[in-house]
């Protein structure tokens, strides 16, 4: 339980939705997290109500956490990072939800993995997910390469491993090509033996489904299965140009995030593996700090340290 001392200092809510999961912390003004909570997926692109609804139940999963039920969300300012926004459609919906919180400060998903990444310096990130995409923060100007979704983008990503693997599964069964080990190691994951039943496990299911099956798709290529060697160079290979784009932008610092990251550095190119630094904090931080610089600049008398 929270002391009472602590709980009347001033407290942020950092968010990190993206098309899986929605993240959230509590933190104190010195970034000390007090509570973390996890709930559905927050990128609006896939549903409005969703994602207010995730946000919502993780900022209260946190505050649960944190020993602090009683506390109400209007006495937080929260720094929300989401999936999807990087679209100005989306990105004006979010902003204009009736949000339950003291202040709201929007970002992109990209935005606040860079300034978690690198604690609030100039730096890059490629985010290898889901979904995948490359960002760079220098001078205060941004770029960004990739992050136009599954299943017409994101390549390299989770969800891309994870169709690659489902279409080159369907040609085998279909006859055009041999199967492999990996064939039937996918048909075991949805307790199927044919194309039919293939199909009906898979169809009209989000991109989380399909990055279910990335790891698959490596443990496949380290036992030397043709096909799954071939899919993890064509994705390895995206993010090596990602990498090589990014370093173009001279940023201080470049760093891989994701839950695919750990997968998929020792394929990537020496050259990119020896330029990566570990992520200073998470993206859910870095969405605290941005809230936190969002205020300094409303309140520039108010002194925030990081």
């Amino acid at each position: 339980m929270l002391e009472n001392k602590e709980s009347n200092k001033a407290l942020f809510l950092g968010i990190d939705g993206g098309g899986t999961k929605c993240k959230a912390i509590i933190t104190t003004e010195d970034h000390q997290i007090l509570g973390t909570g996890i709930s559905g997926p927050g990128n609006p692109l896939h549903g409005f109500e969703q994602a207010t609804q995730s946000i919502i139940e993780s900022a209260c999963e946190a505050l649960n956490d944190a020993g602090l039920a009683h506390m109400n969300l209007n006495e937080l300012t929260a720094g929300v990072g989401l999936a999807g926004v990087n679209l100005p459609a989306l990105f004006q919906q979010m902003s204009n939800w009736q949000h339950p919180f003291k202040q709201m400060f929007l970002a992109t998903d990209l935005l606040i993995a860079c300034i978690g990444a690198h604690k609030g310096e100039d730096g890059a990130v490629m985010i290898t997910g889901t979904g995948s995409c490359g960002f760079s923060y220098i001078k205060g100007q941004s770029f960004m390469i990739g992050a136009h979704g599954f299943p017409q983008g994101d390549k390299g990503s989770g969800a891309w491993f994870g169709l690659q693997a489902v279409e080159h599964v369907l040609l085998s069964l279909d006859g055009l090509i041999a199967p492999t080990t990996m064939s039937q190691a996918l048909l075991a994951m949805f307790s199927c033996d044919d194309s039919v039943g293939l199909v009906e496990a898979i169809a009209g299911k989000p991109a989380a489904l399909y990055a279910r099956m990335a790891n698959l798709v490596f443990d496949c290529a380290d036992q030397g299965d043709p096909i799954a060697l071939a899919i993890v160079h064509e994705g390895a290979d995206y993010i090596n140009g990602i990498a090589r784009t990014l370093w173009q932008k001279n940023p201080p610092r470049m760093s891989m995030i994701g839950g695919l990251s750990v997968k998929i550095i020792p394929w990537l190119d020496k050259q990119w593996q020896d330029q990566l630094s570990a992520p200073l904090a998470p993206p859910e931080l870095g969405s605290v700090i941005f809230a936190q610089q969002q205020l300094s600049l409303l309140q520039p008398a108010q002194k925030l340290t990081y």
